[in-house]
């Protein structure tokens, strides 16, 4: 039988690019999404039949009726999640770093307790969270959305150090930038002029390098976990500390 990977957020972006790479493996496949016109018209490009969960990962009610429906989880890509906003701290919207703390650290954090308890008793599974540069590094305007991503990274690390004696895995994948998605346009609310900036005279990463590393991940042999990778475009690099001088 072929394992079962549970994708959120794999409408669009990385979670479709991911889809599409496990598919190639011959995982059968469970995506999530709040949209499900786009995650039908992902299933056509597979070559196996998904079972799709239209789904808002931050409902928690709503998630766990849903669960009842899938099999268990062998790989769990806890890849839903957003930015809002490049505000400085004093001038941002607050329903802004609710959308983005209930996202991606509460719903994500939920999914995994819900999950965990049938990977511990089986001994066998693999956690990949989609995590970002953003919790390493700060930058101007990435306040809430960097510590979202710093939890990613710190709850990661909790896992591994609960399920120590157990062989289930867990990775935190941390990339950088990225184009091609509409991770930028769901920052800047639509604006696509912004969103179009934010990529203008460098070549970011894709959805695909992401998603193909998501595929050499669950590669690996049994007995080798990685615990993190950090990824960024040859054009992005750590840009150090600020200094004011004014």
């Amino acid at each position: 039988m072929s394992k079962i990977a549970l994708i959120t957020g794999a409408s669009v972006g990385i979670g479709a690019a991911t889809a599409r790479a496990l598919d190639c493996l011959g995982y059968s496949l469970v995506l999530m999404a709040r949209r499900r016109d786009k995650l039908e018209n992902l299933a056509q490009d597979l070559s196996s039949t998904p079972i799709i969960i239209e789904c808002d990962v931050t409902d928690q009610q709503q998630l766990l009726s849903k669960l009842n429906e899938i099999p268990v989880v062998d790989v769990l890509v806890n890849n839903a999640g957003l930015a809002l906003g490049l505000e400085s701290a004093d001038k941002t919207n607050w329903d802004h770093w609710d959308t983005m703390i209930q996202t991606n650290c509460t719903a994500l954090a939920f999914l995994t307790r819900q999950l965990l308890p049938g990977m511990v008793e089986r001994n066998q599974g693999h956690i990949i969270n989609m995590g970002s540069i953003a919790g390493t590094y700060a930058y101007k305007g990435g306040n809430c959305y960097g510590a979202t991503k710093a939890f990613v990274e710190q709850f990661s690390m909790g896992l591994r150090s609960d399920l120590l004696g157990t062989a289930i895995k867990v990775t935190n994948l941390e990339p950088g930038l990225i184009g091609g998605t509409e991770f930028s346009n769901v920052r800047f609310e639509g604006d696509d002029a912004k969103a179009d900036a934010t990529y203008q005279n460098c070549q970011p990463m894709t959805a695909e390098d992401i998603a193909n590393t998501v595929a050499w991940l669950v590669e690996q042999p049994p007995h080798l976990n990685i615990n993190r990778i950090e990824m960024m475009p040859v054009c992005q690099a750590p840009a150090g500390l600020a200094v004011d001088k004014g």
